[in-house]
């Protein structure tokens, strides 16, 4: 799956990047995904992108473009989209609008995140006109399983708003389902049981009612946080996710190009 990736090519020659979007509540893991798939690309441990473990409040105040893979090796033609945390509260966390206007291709990289105020066509980072290659091509909401039970409505209201403008631009979307291994005490023994639990199914099967995602498209992952070394079960896990992300998105470039 690595080489895959490593050898992808994007079918529309004018699109050059292929640009996924990161959605959740704060603490959900988006920025440790970005983490864990250089880390798995690069086969050792990456912490690129670090934030305060203890911090209430979203670390990413500004929209990030994170490239995959490093300068040494080479980079893949995939973008992840960092954006600041949702949250409850509506003054607080990123404002739903931001996001939508992000999937659209009007926000450029560096835009700061203002929870009370959306971006409009006076910013500077405000991109009248985008094209095919500045939109989103996925949606990826990042949903932590140890917590979806207790997660406020107000959070799953901003998330179905986020979803249905993802529905209206035929966008594919998909959930990240991450901290399996704080879920349930099977998979924490060993990840490879994560596709045998009950309890992660039923997990699944809760993202799948409140966002209305088809469970194949709701993927059981684990990010590196305290590991040291790679480990192959984690990154099956996440690329057996990230490959078909990738696909996705090629698929919606490709339906997409003469449009």
């Amino acid at each position: 799956m690595v080489n895959t990736l490593k050898a992808f090519k994007i079918r529309n020659d004018e699109v050059k990047e292929l640009n996924l979007l990161l959605c959740g509540q704060i603490g959900a893991g988006k920025s440790s995904i970005i983490n864990t798939i250089n880390s798995i690309l690069e086969g050792q441990i990456s912490v690129g992108y670090q934030g305060n473990l203890e911090s209430s409040v979203s670390q990413t105040l500004k929209f990030h473009k994170r490239q995959v893979g490093n300068a040494k090796d080479g980079f893949l033609p995939l973008v992840l989209n960092d954006t600041m945390g949702l949250e409850i509260d509506q003054s607080k966390g990123v404002h739903t609008d931001d996001i939508i206007t992000a999937l659209k291709g009007h926000t450029k990289n560096g835009y700061t995140f203002d929870p009370k105020t959306p971006i409009d066509e006076n910013s500077p980072h405000y991109r009248e006109n985008p094209s095919l290659s500045d939109r989103m091509h996925c949606l990826v909401y990042v949903i932590p399983a140890d917590k979806i039970s207790i997660m406020e409505d107000k959070v799953f209201k901003k998330m179905k708003k986020v979803r249905d403008a993802a529905y209206r631009m035929d966008l594919p979307h998909v959930i990240l389902m991450t901290k399996v291994d704080e879920t349930c005490t099977l998979t924490n023994k060993n990840l490879r049981h994560v596709y045998n639990s009950k309890k992660i199914k039923d997990k699944m099967l809760e993202c799948q009612s409140a966002l209305g995602v088809k469970m194949n498209c709701i993927f059981p992952v684990k990010n590196y946080h305290e590991e040291c070394d790679i480990n192959e079960n984690v990154n099956c896990l996440m690329l057996h996710a990230f490959t078909r992300i990738v696909r996705w998105a090629d698929d919606y470039v490709d339906k997409y190009s003469n449009n």
